[in-house]
């Protein structure tokens, strides 16, 4: 059996010696107990800020800088949170996995669909049913980005956050120690009109959540990345159509939906998402977005495009995440999964961990942070996280760089074992070691798959000579 060898991910912890060893698929969970309590670690030797509470800028509005923003304003740090599209709708598929849910008290009005039906469909359209492990509470969510996003901010006002419509620009970073950085940004508020007004103002820290073209990782030379480009379609389709997709999402995997990828059709309040992404063949997005479309056809026929969406998805974290007070979350950070390009979770996720650190740091906003109050952010990170997107790494450099690996990949989805514990990893977002018996059995299965696939290809190629 071929041995892969993992590139680590740049930013984040190595692995401890007794943790060499990555099981392939095992997810586990632990529901979540719900928020805990902060508990206040400041250092006395950090200065206290006189006369008014620690301020903090979070940079841009997604879920990242919502969860973020209303963390710090109820820890009692200043809060202004400066977004420039207030109606975002990213060309994202919008699925959230149960926990966050649950963890992020998100309103069940803002959940389009419950997806408890899934189809994998392999390049010679051989479709697996997917979902049959699911308990009866269990589902993965749909939303639509514009209304996730604007609940987030609305939240974070509510809790006391300043929400700024603006565009931000750059920032000076502080000329000695404890000095505040200087932002500058183009508000859009009613009273500067449609061309808006330039304006600064002056911080304590910055949270820089604007998206994979991030503008404060630049100011803090945070470094580049790997991204894909992500392109989707929302279409209206009619109404027997949209029977079929109630509960049902579809994934299509294959050369033609994307050769590093795949493609989507993920069900919404009154529509489809069909999408495709690539990091390979960027140049070839609209070609893969056809061909996504078409393999749907006769699910989506007679259906109407009514919005078009394209955005650039990073790949793996960024070389460096943060710089003396000032912090990168959600995809600015880098943190999107291989192999299932999920990001909402981690963005929303990241950004409260991040405003935690602020919070416990800065004893409730009442005393200056330094780097080491956002280091503890990162090491929490990296801890609970890195084996995760490890893992993914792995599925997606065996199982995306061929056609007959992928149908090996959706034949081996029809196992219920995989089933489990690949739910369980999506729903919980937690990775603990398989069974080893069953691993066994799986990575028997595997071979087979990839043999036959492989015998299958060699077969249609004589076909066709």
């Amino acid at each position: 059996m071929a041995s892969f060898s993992l590139r680590s991910f740049t930013g984040l912890r190595q692995t401890s010696p007794d943790s060499q060893a990555v099981t392939l698929f095992k997810p586990q969970i632990g529901r979540s107990t719900g928020r805990r309590s902060l508990q206040v670690k400041a250092s006395k030797s950090s200065p206290k800020v006189t006369g008014r509470n620690l301020r903090v800028a979070v940079i841009g509005g997604g879920p990242a800088g919502g969860a973020a923003a209303e963390t710090l304003a109820k820890g009692g740090v200043e809060t202004i949170l400066i977004e420039r599209k207030m109606d975002n709708c990213k060309p994202c598929g919008g699925a959230i996995p149960l926990c966050m849910v649950g963890e992020f008290d998100i309103p069940l009005d803002i959940i389009d669909r419950r997806v408890t039906r899934m189809k994998m469909i392999s390049p010679s359209n051989v479709a697996v049913d997917i979902g049959r492990t699911l308990k009866p509470h269990e589902y993965i969510g749909m939303v639509r980005r514009e209304v996730l996003d604007a609940f987030l901010r609305d939240r974070a006002a509510a809790a006391g956050a300043e929400v700024i419509n603006g565009l931000f620009l750059k920032m000076e970073l502080p000329k000695a120690p404890n000095a505040p950085y200087v932002l500058q940004y183009t508000s859009y508020d009613s009273k500067s009109g449609a061309v808006g007004e330039r304006r600064t103002l002056e911080v304590d820290a910055v949270i820089g959540a604007d998206g994979a073209n991030s503008r404060v990782a630049k100011a803090i030379d945070a470094g580049d990345y790997e991204y894909a480009i992500a392109f989707q379609e929302r279409i209206k389709i009619p109404d027997d159509k949209m029977a079929y997709y109630e509960d049902m999402a579809e994934m299509y995997v294959g050369d033609d939906v994307s050769p590093d990828f795949y493609g989507w059709v993920f069900p919404k309040c009154d529509h489809v998402a069909v999408g495709t992404g690539t990091v390979t063949h960027k140049a070839d997005i609209k070609k893969y977005q056809l061909a996504t479309r078409n393999r749907a056809k006769d699910k989506i026929l007679g259906g109407k495009i009514i919005r078009v969406e394209a955005h650039p998805i990073p790949e793996h974290p960024r070389p460096k995440r943060l710089a003396d007070r000032v912090a990168l979350v959600g995809d600015a950070a880098g943190y999107v999964t291989k192999c299932s390009g999920e990001g909402i979770y981690f963005a929303a996720k990241s950004g409260r961990m991040c405003a935690e650190a602020i919070v416990e740091g800065s004893e409730n906003g009442k005393r200056m942070i330094d780097e080491s109050d956002l280091r503890k952010y990162l090491e929490k990170w990296d801890k609970t996280y890195w084996p995760t997107y490890k893992v993914l790494d792995v599925l997606q450099k065996v199982f995306y760089r061929s056609n007959p690996a992928r149908e090996a990949f959706v034949e081996m989805c029809a196992s219920e074992y995989v089933q489990r514990m690949t739910f369980d990893s999506y729903l919980y977002k937690r990775v603990v070691p398989g069974n080893p018996l069953e691993d066994l059995k799986l990575a028997v299965n595997t071979i087979g798959s990839l043999v036959r696939a492989n015998a299958l290809r060699k077969e249609m190629e004589k076909l066709s000579a």
